[in-house]
């Protein structure tokens, strides 16, 4: 398992963005995203509290990435769950500096989330899809 997620996590890494998919009522949302961690076994994301996509996912935890690269494209799903572990957030911040200038572990505002019941996909044009879960 913890080989899935690392290749799920190189994915994204590599593709440098990918599109998360929640859900806001009956309409669909989607937006770029860019943070990708993995720490204690588990595959993190980031954002803020107190942007509307962490509203939607207090709300609907069921989300969706998709990432594409090279010919080759990723969909993950899954239940994203808040974590308030400092050092994950801290660690997402070493991973993303570009990010501690929007963000602090202290801010009240920073979030990390993880996947939970996860299951990944990888596509390709002309190939069997390679289905992984965690």
């Amino acid at each position: 398992m913890a080989e899935g997620i690392e290749k799920v996590c190189e994915f994204l890494d590599e593709a440098g963005t990918y599109y998360l998919a929640t859900v806001d009522g009956d309409q669909p949302r989607v937006r770029p995203f860019g943070t990708a961690l993995i720490a204690k076994g588990r595959l993190y994301i980031q954002t803020g509290k107190v942007k509307a996509v962490s509203h939607q996912l207090a709300a609907n935890p069921k989300a969706e990435i998709c990432a594409f690269k090279d010919g080759k494209w990723l969909r993950l799903s899954g239940e994203l769950i808040n974590d308030d572990d400092r050092e994950v957030m801290v660690a997402m911040l070493e991973k993303m500096p570009t990010l501690k200038h929007m963000y602090s572990p202290d801010d009240g505002n920073m979030q990390v989330l993880y996947f939970q019941n996860a299951e990944a996909v990888f596509y390709s044009f002309g190939g069997a899809p390679e289905t992984i879960r965690f």
